[in-house]
Order: structure tokens, then sequence, then C-alpha cells
């Protein structure tokens, strides 16, 4: 049986999804050899074309993501899902923004890590590469699709992407204006591909029957999917599992501040892995501190679940369970605890925290270095909101992720964590003795 994809983006009648699956993986293997070796000209103008088509078609793209938040809707999504999946104008620019910031970026394809010279006259390079074919399972969030094909083309990888079925309208009008990007600059359109099925045996496919074709796997959702992908993936997985991040408040701390601080982390936007999930509150400015935080969070709309102290302070606060101090909400909900100084902090975090992101607020220098040297998480940050856990906001024009592995990538997965490297060693005729 010939096997092929429609020029439409969708699979043939006949074909069935082992034979697309297939289909698309060799494609990305070859549209992969090509991009290697794209010049960063090509690669730019792909990118920025890709832009411009955002913009042009932001009319449709709205229209197409009214048709999935209603249907999103009527499903019963929950409130935190239908914030991810909602794209407004402003979203829309920001999509086109960060791509044009992607192509602004160096590439990083040729780059010299590293260089030096044996005592035999052997001159050895260690050189940026790319990865080859990356695979990417996301849910609600239509940016990850111009964020995910942004990257991977930037870097020289092929993609393949695998929407939530909630989000299909949205993901195939913003693949259709990075395809737009792909063909202005004679490019492969097979190098940035969307699997074109809510077949959710697609998924599994990816993860256990394509290791011939994908290199690498990065999940972007919540834990049931991230975990799934850990236990069934074949090839290795970039990702995090939760975002359980606190934000310290210490003795030191500027009120005014810290309260602005922890409510943006907390209620700027309740649905990202980067919002706190836990505010811990140092002993010795609770006196001060702690009512007046824990105000601003419920007058926000933030319902604060406490220990004993925390509850004296406001009769809204509810309880806290051990199972809170675990908890990603990704809704309107916060943890919150005192602690016995900076290094309860600490320990807490160890205990409970995923090793996502975490804050310290306060003005004693000496306390935040022991905070941001003893805090092992992916991103660490002294007197600034939790919310900054974002690629575009480290300058990088987007992210994949962020990742709370500790080997190849760590932190937002931009342009250069989406690459590896090989060596290139230069001889004039040596031989080993």
């Amino acid at each position: 049986m010939t096997t092929e994809v429609l020029d439409s983006g969708k699979p043939s009648p006949a074909q069935s999804l082992g034979e697309l699956m297939e289909s698309m993986g060799r494609a990305a293997v070859a549209a992969a050899q090509v991009l290697a070796h794209a010049t960063t000209t090509q690669k730019n103008e792909a990118l920025q074309r890709a832009a411009d088509a955002l913009l042009r078609q932001r009319n449709e793209l709205l229209v197409a993501n009214g048709h999935d938040v209603n249907a999103a809707k009527r499903s019963g999504l929950s409130g935190a899902m239908i914030d991810r999946l909602t794209l407004d104008a402003t979203r829309i620019e920001s999509m086109a923004a960060g791509i044009d910031a992607i192509a602004s970026l160096p590439d990083p394809i040729g780059t010299v890590l590293g260089e030096w010279k044996r005592p035999n006259g052997l001159v050895i390079q260690r050189v940026r590469v790319p990865l080859g074919v990356i695979g990417i399972i996301y849910e609600s969030r239509p940016n990850v699709t111009a964020d995910s094909g942004a990257l991977c083309l930037k870097s020289g990888n092929a993609v393949v992407l695998r929407g939530g079925s909630e989000s299909l309208q949205s993901n195939a009008a913003i693949h259709a204006c990075l395809l737009a990007g792909l063909e202005a600059a004679q490019l492969p359109r097979t190098a940035i591909q969307l699997v074109p099925t809510t077949d959710r045996a697609a998924v599994g496919y990816m993860l256990a029957g394509m290791a011939d074709y994908i290199d690498v796997i990065v999940p972007r959702g919540g834990k049931s999917l991230i975990e799934r992908v850990q236990k069934e993936a074949r090839v290795p997985v970039i990702g995090h599992l939760e975002g359980n991040c606190h934000v310290y408040v210490d003795r030191d701390a500027d009120l005014n501040m810290a309260r602005e601080i922890v409510v943006n982390a907390k209620m700027r936007r309740t649905g990202i892995c980067g919002a706190a999930e836990t505010l811990l509150i140092d002993r010795a400015c609770a006196r001060t501190h702690l009512a007046p935080i824990v105000a601003a969070l419920l007058d926000a709309g933030c319902e604060v679940r406490g220990d004993a102290q925390v509850q004296k302070v406001d009769p809204r606060v509810r309880r806290a369970s051990e199972d809170d101090w675990y908890t990603e909400y990704l809704d309107a909900v916060i943890a919150a605890r005192v602690v016995d100084g900076v290094d309860a902090a600490i320990e807490h975090i160890r205990k409970y925290g995923s090793a996502h992101t975490e804050s310290i607020v306060t003005d004693n220098k000496e306390t935040a270095e022991k905070f941001l040297a003893h805090v092992d998480s992916a991103i660490v940050l002294h007197n600034a909101s939790t919310q900054f856990a974002d690629g575009g906001e480290f300058g990088m024009g987007a992210e994949i992720g962020i990742s709370t592995d500790k080997f190849h990538a760590r932190g937002p997965v931009g342009v250069e964590q989406l690459t590896s490297y090989k060596y290139i060693v230069r001889g004039t005729g040596q031989v080993r003795p």
C-alpha cells in the first residue's frame, strides 16, 4: 500500500495511523538532513515570514481559536485549561514577536564550543550540531505550536508536533503560517509537521513506535501526560513533571515588595508552570508581613490554605493538609506556612518541591546568596516573581518548556538547549603508536 500525506496535511482516506506516522517520521528525517545544513539567512527568512503570516492571519486565527474555546467550554474543560487555550490579539502579537526574537538570536549550529591542540599536532574542536528530529506532545496551549516550530527550525531540527484535540483548529491555523514561512525560504514543508489526527493512539505511536525517526521527545501538559511520556517513551525525554514553585519571604524583606511579588507570582496567570503554589514566611517577620500578604492574596481572589499561624491572621484562610504542600494547583489557590528562617525554607523546598522555580524576597544579600546556592531547582530568583520562569523573559525568544532534568538541558529549553555537539579532529597524517 502506498503511504501518502495529502498536501492539506490530512491523511489519505486509505491510510492507517501507523502508515501516517511512519510517513511523517521518514519525511522528518529527510527534512532534518536539509535543515542541518540550511543557512542562517534561510532559517531567519522562514521565521520572519511565519511571524508576518501570523499577524496577517490574526482574524482567521481568532475564529479558529473561538471554535476550540467554545467546544472546550461545552466539554467542561477547567478554567485553567481554557485560559491556556485562549488566544486574543495580544497573545497572537506575542507569538509573532517571539518568532521574530528567535530569528534575531545567533545561529547556534556550527558554533565552536572549544578548541585545543594536542602535543602530537592534532587540532580538536567541539562544535554544536542539531539533535535531529524532535517530537513534541502538548495540551491546550496553541502558542506551543508557534514557539516549538520556530525554536526547532532555528536550531536546525525537524519537528513532529502532536497538539491536544481541544486546540486542533488553533494549531492547524498557526501551523499554516509556519508552512508559509518554510515555503518562502525554500525549505521543506516537512521540517515542521503537525499530526493531523485526534486519535490518541498517535501519542503512543510517537512514544514507542518511532524510535527510528524521533531523537528526543518533549512533553508539554498536565501531570498525567508527562507521567505517561516518561514511562512509555523509547527515546530520551526533556521535560518536567510538576511546577510546585515557592516564594519565601525573609525577615529582611521589604513588605511592599514582598506583597507585590507574591500576588504577581500566584495570580498573574495561575495556569502556568511558573505560578507560585506555596508561600513561606519567616517567623521573624510574621507579625508585620503575614497578615498584609495573606489579605492581598485573598482580596485578589486567591484561596489560601494555611498552617495554624496563617489561619489565625484571617478567618478566610482554610486549613492546609499535608497534601497541599506537594500540590501544583494551576489555579487561584496557594498553600502558606510560617517557617523558622531561611534554613527551614530551604528544607521545606527540598522536601516538597519539584525542582522547578523558587524565589526569595529579602534585602539581606548574604541570606539571598545562601538561598540561591542551596536551593537545587532549575530556576532560583532573588526579589523577583516566579512568573519570570519563561524562555522569552530569559531573552531566548521563546521556549519549548522548562526542564527539571539534571542532564542535557535544565531550565528554559531554547535554541541552544535543542543542540548537541560533535568533535572535529584535524590532523596532518598522525597515526597512533
